[in-house]
């Protein structure tokens, strides 16, 4: 009996000790978790493959995403026995064995599926040590992971020639499809190409990959697997030797939507609209110049789901590598509508509210109008709408551009100012003094579009639930500015989306950055943000290039396609629980923009003008009157001296020389303005 007490403490050692080699030393199945990653639409078509970072094409296999009759034949063919050993069939082993021995050379190795992962996982040369250390490897392999599992490894390892690794891959380089459904040259190809990868490559050698097929198809008819005439079939057929490019469509978006995903992503992107827009920025940026780029994003509003996104026309143009959705540029005047809507909030002003378009100096900064003319007094809807730069400076000037730029960066559009982050905002913020994405700017139209909350852009179809998102602006004031928006006139060429059945409605803003570098036009159609930029990458001027002649006409292509490849969507109704907001009429809104508390204009002379006091025509110079607009009668002062009223009431100031005068105008309660003016033509 001592002699079965020490076998049996004999073999515990030996069971422990195998325990704890096993635990020492564990197969490196890490290995196999570093793989390619695929990126598709949201209907799962195939957008974008992203290779290792050392070149290689190595995709995760899934069997149920395989072809089952490729699956059994790779069966038949390596391993009849993979689902009921367990890591190394030493029937097959000795069949092996017997056979090599009869026919005086190695005919069969022997190895199953699970050794040969072991192979991959750790490459060794061909030894008989390294066919033992495959055998323990092969049994530890089987007890950490299922047979399913250990055979997707295995599909995801194999070599199939070059850089290629793994069925996926294969498949998609050699036959430019998925292996979810393949003909029978194709499978039997797939199964002869891990047994000599570089002898059989069908780019390199098709006469070795035709070889190496058909013996796979002969041996199929023998095991019954395949008829003869299901044989000969594979026989005759080509083996085609072209090389299939990986799928590489959408290529920034694809990049975004991957992130720092470890698997393939299925994206929000549209597939079709994608391609659709893709050649449709190619175009209009061919018609724009050599040095042009343009970029698009489309957003659903509800949801923020990207639906497409454009980062450049093409790669082969100047800046094309770079993702221009995300570049900062100077978003022009494409903010004003923000700050309208705060206004609105804060009661300073309602869309019916009249405002002056008159000359005027803040402090060392005097804005002017695009096309260096004035309007006189216009209303808030009228000022957005036609992009009046005086009015939404002055609104700028009453809630603040700190409170502004704040706004925007709890929204997720932090303006990025001149000079960094000690920088504070100025009021040319709202003329575009400051810089944005375009997804940050897709991110405040959504919520322009969605009530007033702001939430960020989603990519993935398997991103989190719904960001709960930043109140921006109330419902009211949002649907406020949709609707003055919707009233912008339209672009040459397109009726209003009011006058055409069934076409778009589209509430869209235009913005031009300084200097003709920018392009810009943002909008809302269908249930979806649009925003289009067109400019050159590296931020040089193209003279007379504004957004409503360079970007503009795209928007409204934009919407055209939107509506044909993804149909009316539903829109967030804005005007749930608002009253309705006429932008003609004074409609119950405040009369003039300040009220009481603003300082008096001067709408004549204007800063900074040159008056002649001169003989005009034969006939001598004459006095200068005084308008102005405040509370009040106003009184009018020329360096500090009273100017006295005519006999009709109209102060008049006759100069008494040439010079630079400061002229001012004083309301009741002390208010002031002033102006600079220039007096010439006197002796």
């Amino acid at each position: 009996m001592i002699w079965l007490r020490r076998l049996a403490l004999g073999l515990t050692g030996l069971v422990l000790s195998g325990l704890c080699l096993d635990r020492l030393f564990p197969p490196p199945l890490e290995a196999g978790q570093t793989v390619s990653r695929l990126v598709t639409d949201r209907h799962a078509r195939p957008l974008r493959a992203f290779p290792l970072p050392d070149g290689r094409w190595r995709f995760a296999a899934d069997l149920e995403a395989l072809d089952p009759v490729f699956v059994d034949a790779l069966l038949a063919v390596e391993d009849q026995r993979f689902w009921h050993h367990g890591g190394v069939d030493w029937i097959g082993l000795v069949r092996a064995a017997w056979t090599s021995a009869l026919a005086g050379d190695i005919v069969s190795g022997g190895s199953t599926i699970t050794m040969q992962t072991a192979r991959l996982l750790e490459p060794r040369r061909r030894t008989v040590g390294a066919k033992l250390i495959e055998m323990i490897r092969a049994h530890q392999i089987e007890w950490r992971l299922s047979k399913t599992e250990i055979l997707e490894l295995y599909l995801t390892l194999a070599p199939y020639g070059g850089p290629v690794e793994g069925v996926r891959a294969a498949s998609w380089r050699y036959f430019g499809c998925a292996p979810d459904r393949l003909t029978d040259d194709q499978i039997a190809l797939l199964i002869a190409l891990p047994q000599a990868p570089e002898a059989r490559r069908p780019d390199l050698r098709p006469h070795g990959a035709r070889s190496g097929r058909d013996l796979i198809a002969a041996k199929l008819a023998r095991l019954g697997y395949f008829s003869d005439l299901r044989a000969a079939d594979v026989r005759a057929q080509p083996v085609f030797s072209d090389r299939t490019a990986f799928p590489a469509g959408a290529w920034h978006a694809s990049a975004t939507a991957l992130g720092n995903a470890r698997s393939d992503v299925r994206s929000t992107l549209d597939g079709a609209l994608q391609a659709d827009l893709e050649g449709l920025a190619l175009r209009v940026a061919e018609a724009q110049g050599p040095q042009t780029q343009v970029s698009i994003l489309v957003v659903e509003t509800r949801t923020r789901q990207v639906r497409a996104a454009i980062g450049s026309a093409s790669r082969q143009r100047a800046g094309g590598w770079l993702d221009l959705t995300a570049q900062v540029r100077s978003p022009g005047s494409t903010l004003k509508p923000f700050i309208y809507a705060m206004a609105f909030d804060d009661g300073a002003a309602r869309p019916a509210t009249r405002i002056a378009d008159l000359p005027k100096r803040f402090s060392a900064y005097q804005p002017e109008n695009f096309d260096r003319s004035f309007r006189g007094d216009v209303s808030v809807a009228q000022a957005l709408q036609h992009s009046l730069n005086i009015p939404a400076v002055l609104v700028l000037d009453r809630i603040g551009a700190d409170r502004f730029s704040a706004a925007l960066r709890l929204a997720g559009a932090p303006p990025r100012l001149v000079g960094g982050a000690e920088s504070r905002p100025g009021l040319a913020l709202a003329l575009g003094g400051a810089g944005l994405t375009a997804q940050e700017l897709a991110v405040l139209y959504a919520a322009l579009g969605d009530g007033g909350v702001a939430r960020p852009l989603v990519w993935t179809e398997a991103a989190p639930a719904p960001d709960p998102g930043h109140r921006l602006m109330s419902a009211q004031a949002a649907g406020d500015i949709v609707d003055i928006l919707r009233g912008t006139p339209a672009p040459a060429g397109r009726m209003p989306g009011q006058l055409a059945a069934g076409a778009p409605q589209i509430a869209f803003k235009t913005g031009t950055s300084y200097g003709f570098r920018d392009a810009w036009a943002a909008g809302l159609s269908g249930g979806h943000v649009i925003i289009v930029w067109t400019g050159r990458a590296d931020g040089a001027p193209r003279p007379g290039q504004t957004g409503r002649v360079a970007a503009l006409p795209a928007l409204f292509d934009v919407a055209d396609r939107v509506e044909a490849h993804l149909g009316g969507v539903p829109e967030p109704d804005l005007r749930a629980g608002r009253p309705s907001a006429p932008t003609g009429g004074v409609g119950g809104a405040l009369v003039a923009f300040g009220g009481s508390e603003a300082p008096p204009d001067i709408l004549f002379p204007p800063d900074r003008a040159e008056l002649w006091a001169g003989p005009v025509n034969g006939r001598p110079g004459r006095g200068f009157a005084f308008t102005g607009r405040g509370s009040g009668e106003l009184n009018w002062f020329v360096d500090g001296r009273a100017v006295a009223p005519d006999g009709g009431g109209v102060p008049v100031w006759t100069p008494a020389r040439n010079g630079f005068y400061t002229v001012a105008a004083v309301d009741p309660a002390g208010r002031s303005r002033s102006v600079e003016v220039r007096v010439t033509g006197l002796d």
